[in-house]
């Protein structure tokens, strides 16, 4: 009977510890999704503290194609950058800064959530007709990506390339 007892409670506190482990990671008004220890292939957010140079990204799409402008980039290891990113079109577009397999992974967990909400440094959702900023640290050389993952956007030509050298 005592055994039983003490088996009872162990179950019952290593339930309550999931559930506490579950509604961390899943809380109602939460965002969708988050990488807190994500590391990122692009290099790290920068510092609004430290000088950074203005790049602004133009988001459109028309004619069956969806683009930025520029779509290629040419940046130096170590340079900060603040995207000033403007969705001139008539729907939502993302921008996602990070490698190729990183990107084609978020992409997948995109086409089962299209609607997910993002709370990285290293991108931003853009509303029709908005701005937003992303402020970037390029800290490594190397060819990255930048797109947009919201289903179809990708396919209709809306990604870009950041050559840090």
């Amino acid at each position: 009977m005592m055994s039983q007892r003490i088996t009872m409670i162990g179950l019952a506190a290593g339930s309550l510890v999931a559930a506490a482990i579950f509604s961390y990671v899943a809380a109602p008004g939460q965002p969708a999704h988050a990488h807190s220890a994500h590391v990122f292939a692009a290099g790290e957010p920068g510092d609004p503290k430290k000088p950074n140079r203005v790049m602004t990204i133009e988001m459109r799409e028309g004619t069956g194609q969806m683009s930025y402008s520029p779509d290629k980039i040419v940046i130096s290891v170590g340079e900060q950058i603040r995207f000033v990113l403007k969705n001139l079109g008539e729907l939502d577009h993302e921008f996602l800064l990070d490698s190729l397999e990183n990107n084609a992974k978020h992409k997948v967990e995109m086409e089962k959530n299209p609607t997910m909400e993002h709370d990285e440094p290293n991108g931003a959702r853009v509303k029709p007709k908005k701005s937003a900023e992303v402020l970037w640290r390029f800290t490594k050389p190397g060819t990255f990506e930048f797109a947009c993952l919201i289903p179809g956007h990708y396919e209709a030509g809306m990604k870009g390339v950041v050559v840090v050298r």
